[in-house]
């Protein structure tokens, strides 16, 4: 548009160039500046104006940002107000709330202690009355005569390092065995067992074999632990725990060695006894794990403490918790909710490994695999065992040791 009127302005100069020439006496030389002067005053003119209203549209703007500025900083001032009297109020809902729950905890400290005091009476008082003796059924007289002539058995599962599946540790598992040679179902022995108060007995005998076991694989120089399992009955039995503590404390050099399994229910549900029994335990160096774990939010700060090294969970249990944004996560002093890859890392800052157990399939390898959980246990491993026929031999328990126990059963 400007480069047309400039056209104009030039024809313009030269219509009034030709208009000097044509009808006054003025020369060539005076019509033609005429009308170039003409020409250039009305290019003044027009950049005149241009530049005025470019200059207005300036001042326009800048006093249009200026109000932004201004309203801005109005807002801000009040966000700020705002903010300061949120967080006054917060301050004093936290303070509040923080007397309130303190008050609640002594309170429930207090009627935990009560409820403490009558079940434990209550405990003693029907212990007395329970003195009686179990169904004498066949399942049971097989326990009997099983453990009075040794014939305990250990079956081992590997469990293996991932993704090398290199054994690293053993699983040992009791069996009994009948005159015959005919295996009791672990379901009807445990069954047995705890009816007639025998699991001290069967603990201690496992227990045996187990030491024996890691005895004769560091012979061969081979750094491979055993999880033991043992009852929680075996360490609240006042009358077995004390030979099962010293022979621990004789074999106190493979504390490296033997790990200690507990069901996490068990674990979960410690009396006084069998916490201060596992102190014990502990103070000699022997590490814990806990075992048919079925929920991520585990209290990582309180397993450390109570001396659980070893965390095992169904891995198909493991792996959908782990695969879900919403998912169970460990108590820690992590804030943010963890992502299934940083569950794992989580426990080992703890002191903890975790274990993947009951693995069935190379599928649920792979998954488990992605979530870097370090060790795997399961039937595609390996299923449980038994140990050679002259390694039973070997590592049968003597017979004052079965005297011993005898007299307890």
């Amino acid at each position: 548009m400007t480069f047309f009127l400039f056209l104009l302005y030039l024809a313009a100069g030269a219509g009034v160039g030709y208009g000097l020439f044509g009808y006054t006496t003025v020369g060539l030389p005076l019509a033609i500046a005429g009308g170039a002067v003409t020409s250039a005053v009305l290019g003044q003119i027009h950049i005149l104006a241009k530049a005025g209203a470019a200059s207005k549209r300036i001042d326009d703007r800048l006093d249009s940002m200026a109000r932004d500025v201004t309203e801005v900083k109005r807002s801000q001032k009040v966000t700020e107000a705002r903010v300061e009297v949120v967080e006054q109020t917060v301050k004093v809902e936290l303070t509040e709330r923080r007397d309130a729950l303190v008050n609640e905890m002594k309170q429930l400290e207090s009627l935990i202690g009560r409820l403490t005091e009558t079940f434990e009476s209550k405990l003693a008082q029907t212990a007395g009355a329970r003195q009686v003796s179990p169904v004498e059924d066949a399942i049971l007289r097989d326990v009997r005569d099983a453990l009075k002539d040794g014939r305990v058995d250990l079956h081992l599962q590997p469990i293996v390092s991932l993704p090398q599946r290199r054994v690293s540790f053993y699983e040992g598992f009791t069996r009994l065995r009948r005159a015959n040679g005919s295996l009791i179902l672990p379901a009807d022995f445990l069954d047995a067992g705890r009816r007639a108060n025998l699991m001290g007995i069967i603990d201690n005998l496992t227990l045996f074999r187990c030491v024996q076991i890691v005895r004769r694989l560091a012979e061969r120089d081979r750094r491979v632990g055993v999880f033991c399992n043992i009852a929680s009955a075996s360490l609240e039995d006042p009358a077995l725990f004390p030979l099962f503590l010293a022979f621990m404390t004789e074999n106190r050099d493979l504390s490296g060695a033997v790990i200690f399994e507990l069901r996490a229910d068990k674990f979960e549900q410690r009396s006084p006894v069998m916490r201060a029994n596992m102190e014990k335990l502990a103070a000699l160096g022997f590490r814990f794990s806990i075992d048919h774990a079925t929920s991520l939010a585990l209290d990582l700060s309180r397993l450390q403490a109570a001396g659980v090294r070893f965390v095992k969970m169904n891995g198909s249990q493991l792996i959908e918790q782990l695969r879900d944004p919403r998912g169970e996560r460990p108590m820690s002093n992590i804030n943010k909710h963890l992502e299934g890859g940083e569950v794992s890392a989580v426990f080992s800052r703890y002191g903890i490994t975790m274990i993947a157990e009951k693995i069935e399939d190379e599928a649920s390898v792979l998954e488990i695999l992605e979530y870097e959980i370090a060790y795997g246990q399961g039937h595609v491993f390996g299923a449980p065992r038994p140990i050679k026929a002259s390694l039973m031999e070997d590592t049968a328990p003597p017979q004052a040791l079965l005297d011993r126990l005898a007299n307890f059963g």
